[in-house]
């Protein structure tokens, strides 16, 4: 299986732990350690860590199993996508071969008249919480959404791109996109130690959607905060206009890229400490934030490309481990399409670990 790599930047365990023991000195509350060098306005706002380190209990998904499929086709509107429901079936046949029970599933699709299981704002956030209500050691849990995928301007400063990731429920225009921090709230606040949640988004810009904070690498290593990219670019910049006699915009430039990169800094680890989670939570989205997701046409069905993927790996071998199931999907959608998939996660993982659900 070909191991297909970004061009990225990666960073180790030990550097993003180093991260989390700087904030020891940090409360629930306004932090007092507002550094004069942070941006005007800008409040650090962190919670305690423990011993500077994570602490996760896996789940071995031998406990309580429950999904909660969603496939908006936006069915008679301009928006309409074809194959979304499709991808539903897809997954529910996949969960059942794997020992999750159709009684044990929410199915929410825009094709069904029960307007209880119509995809809503209001539906889905219902489902949402009962798919994540009691939760017990070594319990099993699915969320897979299938639909459009969007973005808005980031009003709480999480983001270091400037915007939130969304998802398009039914009745959007109406009643409003779901934003990442509404997801993460919902999905993976409720859920303690011992618990997984499986998460599979469809979408376009779904990268992040769910806000987990260790996105890693098909190399199986955590990527680099594009900041620190972008910082770099701009010092090689800055340089060569320094050689070229701008001084002035050699001072404005460094100005701008130390604000810029400070404000990255903060960023990383506020999400580093508030998103994390000691649940066991895994996320495979379709594409990186900033592309978008295929409707596709495969073996003679309609299909999200990521969706497709991801079922046409397991069924060639369901004993992958993260780092070969992510290669593998990755290796099935660059033969048509330009989106690259994601894996993402509450904490830090072992990639070579089985997949497991």
């Amino acid at each position: 299986m070909t191991d297909y790599q970004e061009t990225t930047t990666e960073i180790s365990y030990t550097e993003y732990n180093a991260d989390l023991k700087s904030l020891n000195k940090a409360s629930y509350q306004k932090s007092n350690d507002q550094s004069s060098s942070l941006p005007d306005g800008y409040n650090l706002f962190v919670k305690p860590v423990q011993g500077g380190e994570i602490k996760v209990k896996m789940s071995d998904c031998s406990g309580k199993k429950k999904a909660l499929l969603i496939g908006i086709n936006y069915i008679g509107t301009q928006f309409e996508l074809k194959g979304c429901i499709n991808d539903v079936q897809r997954i529910k046949k996949f969960l059942i071969e794997h020992g999750f029970n159709e009684s044990d599933m929410i199915i929410l699709t825009d094709d069904q008249r029960d307007r209880n299981k119509i995809p809503t704002r209001e539906n889905i956030t219902k489902y949402i919480k009962e798919l994540v209500s009691d939760p017990q050691k070594n319990d099993s849990y699915f969320f897979h959404f299938s639909g459009h995928g969007g973005q808005l301007a980031d009003k709480n400063e999480d983001e270091e791109d400037g915007y939130d990731e969304t998802i398009l429920p039914l009745d959007w225009q109406k009643a409003g996109q779901i934003i990442d921090d509404e997801l993460h709230h919902l999905l993976v606040d409720p859920l303690p130690e011992g618990v997984r949640l499986t998460v599979v988004f469809d979408s376009c810009h779904s990268g992040t959607v769910l806000d987990l904070p260790y996105v890693y690498s098909t190399r199986g290593t955590i990527k680099q905060p594009k900041i620190l990219l972008q910082g770099a670019k701009s010092v090689l910049n800055t340089g060569l206009r320094f050689f070229q006699g701008e001084l002035e915009s050699l001072r404005e430039s460094a100005k701008l890229l130390a604000t810029k990169a400070m404000s990255g800094h903060v960023i990383r680890r506020k999400n580093l400490e508030t998103l994390s989670s000691t649940a066991d939570i895994v996320m495979f989205s379709g594409c990186k934030d900033e592309q978008t997701s295929a409707d596709a046409h495969e073996g003679g069905q309609a299909t999200g490309a990521m969706s497709f993927a991801l079922i046409k790996s397991l069924s060639r071998d369901h004993k992958q481990t993260y780092k070969e199931l992510l290669n593998s999907i990755r290796d099935i959608l660059r033969e048509k399409y330009a989106q690259r998939p994601q894996l993402s996660a509450s904490h830090p993982m072992e990639m070579e670990s089985p997949f497991t659900i």
